[in-house]
Parts: C-alpha cells; structure tokens; sequence
C-alpha cells in the first residue's frame, strides 16, 4: 500500500482539487432536465386550466383544486422521499420517484372525472416529491468545491425553461386538450432512464455508509485526485428528522423553514395568477401568455448573474440584493399605469427573484452534514409546497373581494421583504467543504 492510498482525509476535501469534467457536465445535463420536468408539471396545467375547466365542468374553484392537487400531494410525500435518500441513497431516489411519477401522470391522463384526477395528481405529487427534493443536494454533492456554487445555480435554470415548455405545450397542443398536456408530462417520466445511466452515486454518501471502495471508485470517474485516501464522515449515522432541531442546527432550521415558506409564497402567489392579474389590467389571455414567456426569458440572464456574482462575494450577499432588488421591481410591477411600466417591473422582478431562488437553491443545501442533507432540504422543500398551496387560495381571495391589482401586489411584495431580514442571520457557507 502506498503513501496516497494510505492517506485519510474529510470525503469534502476529495472535491477540494477535483476539475470540473465533460462528466461533470453529464451529470448537470441529466438533473437539469430533470428539474425542467418538476417545473413543467407544476406549471402546465395552470395555461390550459381554461379547457380543464370546460372538459371537466368545473369552476375557477375547481380549478384551483386540481391545480393545487400535485402540490398537497408533494407536501407529505418530501418529508418521506427526504430521509429514505439519506437511507437508500441518492440515485434510487431520484429514479424511483421520477419513474413512478411517469406512470401516474400517465393515468392522470385518463381520469374520468375530476375527483379521480385529484386523487391521481396528489399521487403522482407524492412520487415527483422524491427527485424534486433530492436533485439540488444530489447535485452539490458530485461537484467541485470551487464550482459548487456557479455550477447549482445553473441547474436552476431548469425552472424558467419548464415554464417556457409548458407554455409552448399550450400554445402548440392546448387545442388538442388538457389530457394531450398530461400525457405529455407522462414521458417526461422516461427521463429516470438517464438519471439512472448518467449520474452516479453520491461519494458523500457512500463514505457515510462506509462504502469505501464505491467511494473511491465514483471519485476516479469524477477525476479527483484524492480518490485513493480514505474518507471520514461527520457521522456514520444516518440522520433523523429531529435531529434538525438539537444543537446548532436547530436555529439554521427554524429560519430556513420560515424562509421557504415566506419566499415561495412571494413567487407562487403571483405566477398562479400572473395571467388573470395581467387580464385585470386591460391584456388578453394570449397577451397575457407573452408576457408570461419573456417574464420567463428575463429569469435566465437572472440566475447567469447571479451564478457568476455568488463565487466573487458569497452566497448571502447575492441573495440579499437580489431579493430586495426584486422587492423594487414588485414595487414598480404593482404601481404601473401603464403597459410598459407593467413590463418593465416584471422583468426587474423576475431577473432578481430567480436569481435570488437559484443562490438559494445551492445555499440552502449547504447548511445540513450529509447524514441530514436529504432529510433538511426535504424540510425546506415540504415548507416552500406549503407555501405553494396555500397562496393560490390566499391571492384568489382577495382578488374575490376586489382588493385590486396593486393592493393584492404590495401583499404579494410583503412576503419578499420578509425573506430578505429572514436570510441575514444565515450562515455563509461560500467555498465551504461539505461535511
């Protein structure tokens, strides 16, 4: 046995010199689409809700139902997926969950009435939970230290890429019917087939089940030149979800549960009724659409930002002007008179919220060791779903009570505010190993 085979070191420091790789690039490719396909499912229904409505003879009520099916499905079915990856492991997580969503999507497709379609979206909610939850802390641990940060915000892309998609899928297959837009969500499904093939499993988490030799063996495809040493691990113990609230950590968990939840109300609440708020100012639905698609558009030079800024000055000082940056851009959105006051506010507001949601994505990953990693960002995810469900409903109310498109969007903009004083107590975690 040699000096280098001999060595013993922290399995985060095997990523310390470790280059980023056309494997590395793969790997990004696989679990990009595969966060495409999450934010298709949770969006393409919402521009075709007009024919669900009509096939299924249900109101704006009902509608919102079955829009909010895969969410309160996804809520339980996070706080599972979470902790069984931390237990099974990353890559049959990602692929169990994404194939089993496939067949149910599939059958969704074919419900023949709308309390059969909301049983079925809930349970294609509860299987998607798995890659949903798991694809961002997956990522981060198969990355480079130095490009962890640039390389996960990235992968956030994936987002306004599945709103583009399931906006095109209206456009060019709404005529066809709600259940075309399904069974399209259906194949989507297939896609584990390249999880399965492409990415391997997580080093962390094969040197924390005192797998060594599959360790090792994933480190030399990954081209870490440390892949020989022997790996130690904050804990060989698999985490428990009430371990997220002893000692240290437990801070960490309270705000970024409360973060979450507050952040995404902030977004969801206003890209569910993004088109019936734009309506309300004079747009048509086709109008409406546009608008959606280039608010789309503008996310991406958002997240590349934000990308390139976070590896320069942190994850916490992006996060934070983007955020309140965004605040302005809601701001100027909700106080517009006019078209182009419209348009340009929600470019602002969509360039730095998504920029703002792909730091978070990669920081929120980082504050929990690998035995607790599954387990925390399943908790992060469960409150963001909550979040998710509850703001459809909330924002509809007050646009039932005639609140107004300005009032209803200084609410919307209340929760943004909120979740920037939330992050300033977060640790930084920029160019820190993975424990």
């Amino acid at each position: 046995m040699t000096a280098v085979e001999s060595r013993t070191m922290p399995i985060g420091a095997a990523f310390d010199r470790m280059p980023f790789t056309r494997r590395h690039v793969l790997i990004a490719l696989a679990l990009f689409i595969a966060f495409v396909i999450e934010s298709w499912e949770q969006l393409a229904l919402i521009y075709v809700s007009g024919d669900l409505g009509t096939g299924l003879g249900i109101d704006e009520a009902g509608i919102g139902v079955v829009l909010s099916a895969v969410a309160f499905g996804m809520i339980p079915g996070v706080l599972v997926w979470g902790p069984l990856a931390d237990r099974i492991g990353r890559k049959p997580a990602s692929f169990w969950s994404l194939l089993a969503y496939g067949v149910l999507a599939l059958a969704s497709a074919f419900a023949p009435d709308v309390t059969t379609l909301v049983a079925l979206r809930v349970a294609s909610g509860l299987a998607l939970a798995g890659v949903y939850t798991i694809t961002f802390p997956y990522f981060l641990e198969l990355l480079p230290t130095r490009h962890r940060g640039r390389a996960a915000v990235y992968l956030s892309i994936g987002w306004p890429i599945g709103m583009l998609a399931a906006i095109g899928a209206s456009v060019t297959l709404g005529d066809l019917g709600w259940h075309v837009v399904v069974i399209a969500s259906a194949v989507a499904g297939l896609w584990a087939f390249a999880i399965r093939a492409w990415v391997p499993e997580s080093p962390y988490w094969l040197a924390a089940r005192g797998r060594q030799d599959d360790a090792r063996a994933v480190l030399r495809g990954l081209s870490s030149p440390d892949a020989d040493a022997t790996f130690t691990v904050a804990t060989d113990r698999v985490g428990r979800p009430l371990d997220l609230f002893r000692g240290g950590l437990a801070k960490i968990t309270v705000v970024m549960l409360v973060l979450n939840f507050a952040f995404n109300w902030g977004y969801w609440g206003l890209q569910t009724w993004l088109p019936t708020l734009l309506q309300e100012k004079g747009l048509s639905l086709s109008a409406s659409l546009g608008f959606a698609a280039l608010s789309a558009l503008m996310m991406i030079p958002g997240y590349v930002s934000a990308s390139l800024l976070t590896g320069r000055f942190g994850r916490k000082k992006v996060f934070l002007v983007y955020v309140m940056a965004a605040v302005l851009g809601g701001l100027w959105f909700a106080t517009a008179s006019s078209t182009v006051g419209l348009y340009l506010g929600n470019f602002v507001l969509s360039f730095f919220s998504l920029g703002a949601w792909g730091v978070w994505n990669t920081w929120n990953g980082e504050f929990f060791p690998t035995a607790l990693r599954g387990t925390g960002y399943s908790w992060a995810t469960a409150a963001q779903l909550v979040a998710t469900t509850v703001a459809p409903s909330a924002v509809g109310a007050l646009l039932a009570h005639a609140t107004g498109f300005t009032a209803t969007m200084l609410v919307i903009n209340a929760f943004m505010v909120v979740t920037a004083l939330l992050a300033i107590p977060l640790p930084e975690t920029e160019g820190r190993e993975l424990e």
